[in-house]
């Protein structure tokens, strides 16, 4: 074992983890402890149950080390991808659970909900970071709190609120900034743009086209400084700005000239292309009324494909636009796609919605031995398995069952990281 798992603590718990690690990888229609314990040879639902729910180890402690291994393996260029990761339940009882809306089922629906922080390029993504997602009935709970365990500093934050929580965190382990990547359910929020701008960390974030801005800037010169250096009071206020036009509307009046036809990368099925215009706005939904304004520019970035009656998607950008190409700036928009696809085998190949548990404490764990299951195929993938977390060599020999389901799925993973 090296470093990742040494802070797990005693000897028995590294071994737990190797056994757990196992069974996630191993073929079988369910990744839940008692299946899993009955393929492996040495299984041990007990001790399996006890490791997962009750052992004191930390799952931050795993991630931390394990996402210092992961960043120094993946390219410079690479970058932070915040999105949310939903868990179909059926009872009331596991912590998080309500009637939300639910991305795997595409409604709303009974499931637990988790803000994820990866780090991601065009070829591959992994995990760094999850935040389990507490609806404020849970938060205000405390008799379904103490069952669940959840720790008593745990306060409701909405979901922006906890992926700049999980920015903090990874900066905090000595992480370098990335460039962040989000959909619209984080990109739409000014305090969540305002957030990252707050940081220092450049952005580029889906937005809905019904969001309003401005083309121009709508700061006004201010007013020369009177006698005695006292301020002016003449201010211009956000109800005293002429209106503020939706995304969609600002991209059906755009010339024709201002729209391009970018290639991005390669598809299964060929090239990917469609037609962009990017333009810079100021956007209204950051103004409060009757305060005093300040609005950062932002620039836009519209997909229109040719043949289609209104645009598809809006983009919005914190890099300056003479440090970036078209080219560049559509990649980077694009760039989300990765994970997407990684959470479907996440959750399809290695168990990542299959804990039964119902604890704070065992759901973490869960989804950080997940982590490091998914981590270790990556890294096979990328052929940079001499000094992971376990060392193969001095492991039992794996069963030919095992190792033919180890190259099943790293056939399946991308064959370069850059």
């Amino acid at each position: 074992m090296s470093d990742v798992v040494l802070c797990m603590g005693r000897k028995e718990r590294g071994e737990h983890a190797e056994e757990y690690i196992r069974g996630l990888l191993m073929d079988g229609e369910r990744k839940s402890i008692e299946p899993m314990a009955s393929r492996l040879p040495d299984g041990d639902v007990q001790a399996l149950q006890q490791f997962v729910n009750q052992s004191p180890w930390s799952s931050e402690g795993v991630r931390s080390s394990l996402a210092r291994k992961m960043e120094r393996e993946f390219v410079p260029e690479a970058y932070w991808l915040i999105d949310e990761v939903s868990f179909p339940k059926q009872g009331k009882h596991s912590v998080g659970v309500a009637r939300q809306y639910c991305g795997a089922l595409g409604k709303t629906a009974n499931c637990q909900v988790a803000v994820t922080l990866d780090l991601g390029t065009e070829e591959c993504s992994t995990p760094l970071d999850w935040a389990l997602y507490l609806p404020e009935p849970w938060v205000n709970d405390p008799l379904r709190r103490r069952k669940a365990g959840v720790p008593e500093e745990i306060t409701f934050k909405t979901k922006p609120q906890l992926a700049l929580d999980l920015i903090d965190e990874v900066r905090g382990w000595g992480l370098q900034d990335r460039l962040v990547l989000a959909d619209s359910g984080y990109g739409d929020g000014f305090e969540f743009r305002q957030g990252l701008r707050s940081r220092t960390l450049d952005y580029v974030v889906q937005v809905s086209g019904d969001l309003t801005a401005w083309t121009e800037d709508p700061h006004p010169a201010e007013p020369p400084m009177k006698r005695g250096g006292k301020v002016p009071r003449k201010r211009l206020y956000a109800r005293e700005l002429p209106p503020a036009r939706s995304l969609h509307q600002l991209a059906q009046g755009l010339p024709s000239q201002s729209w391009k036809k970018i290639t991005w990368r390669e598809g299964t099925k060929g090239p990917l292309s469609s037609r962009f215009a990017r333009a810079m706005v100021w956007m209204a939904n950051g103004l409060v009324q009757g305060k005093t304004m300040k609005v950062p520019s932002e620039e836009v970035l519209i997909e229109w494909p040719e043949g289609k009656e209104a645009p598809l998607k809006f983009w919005l950008s914190s890099l300056p636009p003479h440090r970036i190409s078209w080219r560049g700036l559509v990649r980077k928009a694009k760039g989300r796609f990765r994970i997407e696809q990684d959470y479907q085998e996440m959750k399809g190949e290695v168990g990542l919605d299959h804990f039964e548990g119902r604890s704070w404490q065992g759901w973490h764990h869960h989804v950080t031995l997940v982590t490091l299951a998914y981590a270790f195929l990556v890294l096979e993938r990328m052929g940079t398995k001499k000094n992971f977390w376990i060392d193969l060599a001095g492991c039992p020999p794996m069963d030919p069952e095992t190792s033919d389901v180890v190259y099943r799925h790293m056939s399946r993973l991308p064959k370069r990281h850059l």
